[in-house]
Order: C-alpha cells, then sequence, then structure tokens
C-alpha cells in the first residue's frame, strides 16, 4: 500500500490565499464592524419583544421590525442628539466657565453647612483642606480647568461621529429583525461545523448571555436613570436629558448615577434652595441602591449563570475593550465556563462508563 504524500506547495499556497481572503474582507467591513456587534448585541437583546410585537401586529414582520427601528431611533438617537444639541449650544458658556474658574480663588462652600445631618462635617472637612494647604494646591491645578473645558468643547465633533454611528446600528438593526432567524441559522450551522453539538450550545449559550446582560445592565441603567431623571427634573434641574445620558453611561459603565446627582443636590444648596435640595438628597439615596436588588434579579432572568461571572465580564471588559466589552466580556466568560464545565463533567463520567463496559472478573 502506497501513501501519497502531500503537496506542501498547494497547502501553503491555499492557506496564505485564505488567509489574505480574510484579511482583506475584514479591512473592507472594518468601519462598519462597531455598528454591526452593536446591532447584533441589541437584536439578540430585544429579540422577545420583536416576536411579540409581530403578534400584535397580525403576524407582520415588516411591521414589527418597522416598530421596533423606530422605538430604537426613539430611546437612543433622539435624546443623543438633544444632548449634542444641548452641548453645541453651551460650548461657550462651558469654555467661559473654565476660563473663569482658572482666575478665581478656592470657593468657601458655605452652602454645605445647610445640607440636612452631615452639612456641618462636610464644611468643617473643606475647611481644613484650605487649611492644609489646599490653596495652593487649587491654585496649580486653576489653569487646568479652562484647558479642560476647551476639551470637553473641542469633543463636540467626536459626539457628531457617534450620532451617525447610531443612526448606523439602528439601520442595521432594522434589518436584522427583518430577517434574524437566516443570520441566527447560518452561525448556528458555522459553529456546528467548526465543533459539531458543542459549537452550536456555545452560540446559544453566547445569546443566553447577550439577553442576561442586557436585561441586567442596560435595563437597569434605563431604569436607574430615567427615576433618577423623575427626580431632578421635580426638583427643577437644568439640562436634564444630558445629564439622564450622562447617568446612563455611568450606570453602565458601573460606576452609577450618584456622581451627577449629588453635583445636582450641591447646586440646589448653593443657589439656596434647601427644600427641593433635601427632597434630592432622599430620592438619589433611593434611585442610587435600586441597582442593588434590580440587576441580580434581571441577570437571572436572562440566563441561568453565576451572577458573580456576569459581573466579572461586564467590569473586566469594559475596562479591556471599552463600552463594547459590556457585552463581550460576559459571553467569552459564560462561553469558556460552560466549555470548561461540560469536559470537566465529561471526564468525570469516562471512569464510570468504562467500569460498565468491563467484562466481569472470573471468580
Amino acid at each position: 500500500m502506497t501513501f501519497k504524500k502531500p503537496d506542501l506547495a498547494k497547502i501553503t499556497l491555499g492557506v496564505l490565499f485564505l488567509s489574505i481572503l480574510i484579511i482583506s474582507c475584514f479591512m473592507v467591513l472594518r468601519p462598519f464592524l462597531p455598528a454591526l456587534v452593536w446591532a447584533t448585541m441589541i437584536t439578540i437583546a430585544t429579540w422577545p419583544l420583536m416576536r411579540m410585537m409581530q403578534r400584535l401586529l397580525w403576524g407582520k414582520r415588516a411591521l414589527a421590525a418597522l416598530f421596533m427601528t423606530l422605538i430604537l431611533l426613539l430611546m437612543f438617537v433622539i435624546p443623543l442628539f438633544m444632548a449634542l444639541a444641548n452641548v453645541a449650544e453651551k460650548a461657550p458658556m462651558l469654555i467661559e466657565l473654565g476660563t473663569n474658574l482658572s482666575h478665581s480663588p478656592p470657593p468657601k462652600l458655605l452652602w454645605l453647612q445647610q445640607v440636612p445631618l452631615v452639612g456641618d462635617k462636610l464644611y468643617e472637612f473643606w475647611q481644613q483642606i484650605l487649611a492644609s494647604g489646599g490653596q495652593v494646591l487649587f491654585a496649580k491645578l486653576a489653569p487646568y480647568f479652562g484647558q479642560t473645558a476647551r476639551w470637553l468643547a473641542s469633543q463636540a465633533g467626536n459626539l457628531g461621529l457617534l450620532f451617525v454611528h447610531f443612526l448606523l446600528t439602528v439601520a442595521i438593526c432594522g434589518l436584522l429583525y427583518h430577517s434574524g432567524e437566516k443570520a441566527a441559522d447560518g452561525i448556528r450551522r458555522f459553529a456546528h461545523r467548526l465543533a459539531g453539538q458543542r459549537g452550536d450550545n456555545a452560540v446559544v449559550l453566547a445569546s443566553q448571555a447577550i439577553r442576561a446582560v442586557a436585561m441586567g445592565v442596560v435595563v437597569t441603567a434605563l431604569v436607574q436613570s430615567s427615576v433618577a431623571g423623575i427626580g431632578l427634573l421635580i426638583a427643577g434641574i437644568p439640562y436634564v436629558m444630558v445629564l439622564v445620558v450622562l447617568m446612563f453611561l455611568l450606570i453602565v459603565a458601573q460606576i452609577g448615577p450618584f456622581p451627577v446627582l449629588l453635583a445636582s443636590v450641591g447646586y440646589l444648596y448653593w443657589s439656596g434652595d434647601t427644600t427641593w435640595g433635601t427632597f434630592l438628597l432622599v430620592w438619589s439615596l433611593l434611585a442610587g441602591t435600586m441597582d442593588n436588588f434590580l440587576r441580580p434579579f434581571l441577570i437571572k432572568r436572562g440566563a441561568d449563570l453565576p451572577l458573580i461571572l456576569i459581573l466579572v465580564g461586564v467590569i473586566g471588559g469594559l475596562l479591556a475593550m471599552g463600552i463594547i466589552g459590556l457585552f463581550i466580556g460576559p459571553v467569552v466568560l459564560a462561553v469558556g465556563y460552560t466549555l470548561l464545565d461540560a469536559w470537566i463533567k465529561e471526564g468525570d463520567l469516562q471512569p464510570e462508563a468504562a467500569a460498565i463496559a468491563a467484562p466481569p472478573k472470573a471468580e
């Protein structure tokens, strides 16, 4: 029996050609990849809602996809556009404020005394900071206030690109809503071709992890920022829409809404409105802590995965890959955790299977 030698030149050229083809496709699609990834995450997370709307709209997929696209426009694109308009309108005032701060002495913050319960201690602590060299430190940091304000104003162009990116994401979401089953079937067949049933299970698990993160992180951020925004609106804080968008981003980044809420409380006390300042302080405590019970409840509804695994994936993915890492991090950890668990369990079952298959010893 003769063995045919492998044609190394053919194999090498084939691998080289495929590599060049994959890299070329990646370079062509690279400008659209962030929007495509975001649209995939959003579509998977909201797919049950789209199916429910399809049942309500007489089973018409096109109407359901159009409705969901309009909802995304109302939830993301329009608020972002209003925030951009406010930032562009107030950019000169922001630069002027930063310039004034850079030439002003450190504030005395007399309004801290009006904060209930802890106001006197906060004011005393601030006076201790000023007495122990805080004025010198403020004088050194003051020139940077104007530079920071000018830098923030210069980012309006980048925010405009972000607005275009959001529009593209919403458009891709509409296409995926219309033909999501075909795309999902293609991905599952590709994964099955790579790793058999394990690959197919990994794709299903990834979709569950995405839905868990969307339920536990994004929905929590939407609810919490909306509740906090209602408090700001009732208390009469200006530019509520901009602050709500900022709180949403902070909550998604696992920082929470407290920086914005406490700054708003300080603004009310500084302006002399102690009644509404106290109201907003109490409202902030309620709105700022509601994620402690809302997030675990929603994550468990999205996927039966350890809560610590999802939270570590969210924070680690955010630090490693930016905002998109909120979804990619938990998906990678969830798939890796499940595959490792299945591999360990298969190793535990092999001795039992071998013992069952072994013939009994002759006595």
